[in-house]
């Protein structure tokens, strides 16, 4: 019979292995890549995610990693921008085309006359060894494909290759439009190290190590992917993951080895990035947000605040002020204790800023 996980231990769980109830003494790179990356539509929103779980952590050390090529960010996972080890793109971005082709099948509608295969063939050639801002991409397509917009081959450049924004956006102070690379002339030619089945089951494995324990809805959620339950199932089959009961009664599945973490375990007041994948693309968002205090995070653009964890869970929203201090929007009531203790981040997160 599969264990039975109560919700305080599947929360603090979740918090101990993204480094929230304790900030890490690690390498910036150790965490990205136990975190199976950043989200990083925001450009700015990694550095405040590692802020939130690495000790006295500098964006230097993350510009490093960014303008050495060992880190890129990217459209990886529904389609989403992502701050990745180079190498495990490589492997990650074939399964995330999923989510492009959708796109594809929408740009091709608006071709005039061109053909969409054609198009990402000459994207690819024009972006041969060479970085091109967006609208710089546009206009040599058009050359080569006069009755279409620049939009559209731009749109079909993005979801049929695998392409790395180069800096300086991306820096902390970066600043300018999306500028593509091809992600081999970017960080240099290889062969992924996983494909097809292989690459998906590590992929899940990758996700329970930094997210789990967690439903297969979770994890399809958080990839963009379907079709996951037979691996999944077939990976308990071969003893790679346990079966845990969640509060509700769900299945949640867990890489074999890996400790739960009690539910009396002090979780301290966090300010975490706005997009980070605690709470955005969660398929197990109960364990750490109730729905009607996530739905108040929700903008009409898309965009997305910092989040506020009090006790482990979601209690409110951050933003940055027009004098670059930390505007703070609680949802629920806390005591004078608490307060303190988000003065004191609110504190920390003001000096990061102000570097």
């Amino acid at each position: 019979m599969a264990q039975a996980l109560t919700a305080g231990q599947w929360n603090r769980t979740l918090l101990h292995r993204q480094h929230l109830l304790a900030r890490a003494d690690e390498d910036a790179i150790e965490v990205i890549d136990r975190l199976v990356g950043m989200q990083s539509q925001d450009p700015r929103a990694a550095f405040f995610g590692l802020f939130s779980r690495i000790e006295d952590f500098d964006p230097g050390e993350l510009d490093t990693l960014i303008t050495d090529r060992e880190v890129v960010r990217m459209a990886l996972l529904r389609g989403t921008v992502f701050l990745v080890d180079g190498q495990d793109a490589r492997w990650i971005r074939p399964l995330a085309q999923v989510a492009f082709d959708t796109g594809l099948r929408e740009h091709r509608r608006h071709l005039v006359s061109a053909d969409a295969d054609a198009v990402i063939a000459e994207a690819r050639a024009v972006l041969s060894c060479a970085a091109l801002r967006v609208a710089d991409l546009g206009a040599r397509l058009t050359e080569r494909f006069p009755d279409e917009t620049p939009t559209t081959l731009t749109a079909l450049a993005r979801s049929g290759l695998p392409l790395v924004q180069v800096p300086p956006r991306g820096l902390w102070a970066g600043r300018g439009t999306p500028t593509y690379q091809l992600l081999d002339d970017w960080i240099g030619p290889g062969e992924a190290a996983l494909a097809d089945d292989e690459a998906r089951r590590e992929l899940i494995r990758l996700y329970l190590r930094g997210f789990g324990p967690a439903s297969v809805a979770a994890i399809q959620t958080w990839s963009g992917m379907r079709g996951l339950r037979p691996l999944v199932e077939a990976m308990e089959r071969d003893w790679e993951l346990l079966e845990y009961t969640g509060p509700d009664g769900q299945k949640l599945y867990d890489l074999e080895g890996l400790p739960l973490v009690d539910a009396d375990r002090p979780a301290p007041v966090r300010l975490i990035a706005p997009f980070d994948h605690v709470l955005v693309a969660q398929g197990d968002r109960a364990r750490i947000a109730d729905d009607d205090l996530f739905a108040r995070t929700v903008t009409p653009n898309g965009r997305s605040p910092g989040f506020v964890l009090v006790d482990g869970r979601l209690a409110g929203t951050w933003r940055l002020d027009a004098d670059a201090g930390v505007a703070v929007e609680l949802f629920v009531a806390v005591d004078r204790r608490t307060r303190a203790e988000l003065d004191d981040e609110i504190t920390r997160l003001t000096g990061f800023v102000a570097g």
